[in-house]
């Protein structure tokens, strides 16, 4: 009789490697996010990337993290890659659902997270934790009952050739 295979990877594991995966696809130069929305069923309903809007062309839109004006650098124009796993999801309902993401939201994500019905947020890092908008994220999450885990790395090394 075969036995079932005991090295697979983890629920946790799998949305967050797609999560990382995802984020291969954004084109910023410095920073590259990527989000996995999962439904209470434990399927996929959405993935996303940091980027820009549909339409921009990414050759003619500014990539610098500082300028003279805002309007030189990437912030006015990027679209968070949570921002755009909520907009570009199937038809499913987000509800109850859980967001699984490379870095932790920013307050401006936070507030499309709590108004998508996501209820949980697993995140890989939070680099800027300090930050007030890193920090009013916290406090809105808490608030509205939205929970949040850092992801524990299990250290596992998948190799995809593509």
């Amino acid at each position: 009789m075969n036995m079932k295979r005991e090295n697979y990877i983890s629920w946790d594991e799998y949305f967050m490697g797609i999560a990382k995966l995802s984020a291969q696809r954004s084109k910023d130069s410095s920073t590259q996010v990527g989000a996995c929305i999962v439904n209470e069923e434990k399927k996929i309903v959405a993935v996303g990337y940091n980027g820009m809007p549909t339409g921009c062309n990414d050759d003619d839109m500014p990539w610098e993290r500082t300028g003279e004006t805002s309007l030189e650098t990437k912030y006015p124009f990027v679209c968070h890659a949570e921002l755009n796993a909520i907009l570009n999801r199937n038809t499913a309902s987000l509800k109850n659902a859980t967001l699984y993401v490379t870095l932790f939201p920013c307050n401006e994500c936070a507030k499309a997270i709590i108004q998508s019905g996501i209820k949980k947020v697993v995140y890989a890092e939070n680099k800027y934790a300090d930050t007030e908008g890193v920090k009013a994220s916290c406090l809105m999450f808490k608030k509205c009952g939205v929970e949040t885990v850092q992801y524990k790395s299990s250290e596992k090394v998948l190799s995809i050739n593509l």
